[in-house]
Parts: C-alpha cells; sequence; structure tokens
C-alpha cells in the first residue's frame, strides 16, 4: 500500500473521530454502484459518504458539502449538526436581490457541473403533499445551495434524487444568469458571442456566421440572458440605450425581453425600481 494512500486512510480516520465527538447521528457509508440508495452519488463510485441523518415528524434532511482528501473524493457533513429542513414543495429559498461580479457571474455559468456542483451545499430531503404512496419514501428532492453567492435551487417533481439534482442544477445555472451581474464597460461596449446568439437576425450588428437565433428552450441562453440584463443594467434600465448597443429597434428588444417570463420579470423590477413603466 503506498504512502499517500496510508496518509489519506489517517487523515480520513482523525475526521471521522473529530465529527464523531462533536456531532450526532453521523453515519459513514461506502457509496457503492450496488446499492440504490448511493448509485447515482456525484462523486466518484469510491468516495465515502459522511452524512448526518436525522427524522423530524414527516422530514429528513441530508445535507452535504464538498470536501476532499489525498487519494479519495469524499463528502462531509455540514457543520451546523442540529440542522433539518422539510418543505412543502415550494421552490422559494429566499434569494433575493442582484449580486454584482467583476466577471464571476459569466464564469459561473460556463463552469462544468461537476465544478459547479463542488461549490454547492446539497440538501436531500422530503416534501409534503399529495402524489400516491411511492411519492417520496426516500429523501429523492434536491436543493443546491451555491455558497460563494448565497443561491439555491431546488427540484422535487421527480422521484429519482438523480434527476432532481440535475434539474436543480439547471435551475441554479438560471437564477445565477438572473442574479449575478458583470460589470459593462460602456464606452467599450461591444456584445459577447453568448449574446449576439439570443438576438433576433434584424440586429444589424448580428452576423451571418452566428448562426441560428437561440430561444429560452436551449440550455446556452442563460448565458446570452445574463449577458443581456447586464447591458440593461449599465444603461440603467432604458430599453432604447440597449437596443441601440444591440443593433435592434426598441420593440423588437422588448419582444426578446418579454418571450421568456424569468427574464421579464428580472427587467421589470428593474426598471420599477428606477421609476420606470414595466414592460407588457
Amino acid at each position: 500500500m503506498s504512502s499517500s494512500l496510508c496518509m489519506s486512510q489517517s487523515l480520513l480516520r482523525s475526521f471521522l473521530i473529530i465529527i464523531r465527538r462533536n456531532c450526532s447521528g453521523i453515519v459513514v457509508s461506502s457509496s457503492n454502484p450496488s446499492s440504490n440508495y448511493y448509485y447515482d452519488h456525484p462523486f466518484h463510485p469510491r468516495s465515502f459518504v459522511i452524512y448526518q441523518r436525522r427524522n423530524q415528524g414527516d422530514g429528513i434532511c441530508r445535507r452535504i458539502t464538498a470536501a476532499s482528501f489525498s487519494g479519495y473524493n469524499t463528502t462531509a457533513a455540514s457543520i451546523n449538526c442540529n440542522s433539518t429542513s422539510t418543505s412543502n414543495g415550494n421552490s422559494g429559498d429566499g434569494d433575493d436581490g442582484p449580486r454584482t461580479s467583476g466577471g464571476g457571474g459569466r464564469e459561473f455559468l460556463i463552469m462544468s457541473d461537476e465544478k459547479l456542483l463542488s461549490q454547492c451545499e446539497m440538501d436531500f430531503f422530503r416534501v409534503r403533499g399529495p402524489g400516491g404512496q411511492h411519492r417520496n419514501k426516500r429523501e429523492s428532492a434536491v436543493r443546491l445551495k451555491h455558497l460563494p453567492t448565497g443561491i439555491s435551487g431546488q427540484a422535487s417533481e421527480d422521484r429519482s434524487q438523480h434527476k432532481n439534482r440535475a434539474s436543480a442544477l439547471a435551475r441554479l445555472r438560471t437564477k445565477l444568469a438572473l442574479k449575478v451581474r458583470n460589470t459593462v464597460n460602456l464606452d467599450a461596449y461591444s456584445p459577447p458571442q453568448e449574446l449576439l446568439q439570443i438576438l433576433p437576425k434584424k440586429s444589424t450588428i448580428r452576423g451571418s456566421d452566428i448562426g441560428s437565433q437561440i430561444g429560452p428552450n436551449n440550455p446556452k441562453f442563460s448565458l446570452g440572458m445574463q449577458a443581456l440584463i447586464d447591458l440593461i443594467f449599465a444603461v440603467e434600465g432604458s430599453i432604447a440605450d440597449a437596443a441601440k448597443k444591440l443593433g435592434l429597434s426598441t420593440g423588437a428588444l422588448s419582444r426578446l425581453i418579454l418571450s421568456d417570463d424569468s427574464l421579464r420579470m428580472v427587467v421589470n423590477e428593474y426598471r420599477e425600481s428606477k421609476g420606470m413603466k414595466p414592460l407588457k
């Protein structure tokens, strides 16, 4: 056995001793692919899962944050060992107000799923509500909290934890696009490629090499949507000024904004905060 593996095991044992001394209800299990409960865990099949399991009424919550040991991929229980959560299925998570970023907002969206997950705290929980005898017998609902921004995305509509995690991650990406702002230099502004891709072909600055227009159902739409909101915030909510920067008429840009409900809500909330009328 190599010295690095021995050191990894020693570190893991020390970590478990600390956890056992300071927390109750800690269980350690190998994420064996043959186990129905762990086969879809996002980390390596050889990883250890260290988690806290507490039952309180109808709600069970498991909270996991990413950590790493040399030679192993591991997940560690949350520091708050008395935390439990229940949900009635609503997706509200307390995210409010835009965050301003020098450029990291875009970086979050272009990260791989694995890298973005490594920045998140995951809650697995049950949701209450109708659905028959097979609903919520396990903690299939998933909530992802992006630790650098505090923004969350969750999903509970499927009985598969694997599918709910994928849906929660997609919703987290959308929320990051809607809520995290990048600074824009209007004096030297040139629309990024992802913004050009969501513009209609009638835009005078959209070259023929851009390809077909990307719509809200395309996963790449979030990047363009974020860049568009950044520009609208930079021009203080003026659709006319933003349209000039994009080679569009005011009406064409308004129709683009109204094509997506989330985009429309963010733009209208900002315009109302500036004393402007909402788009309809």
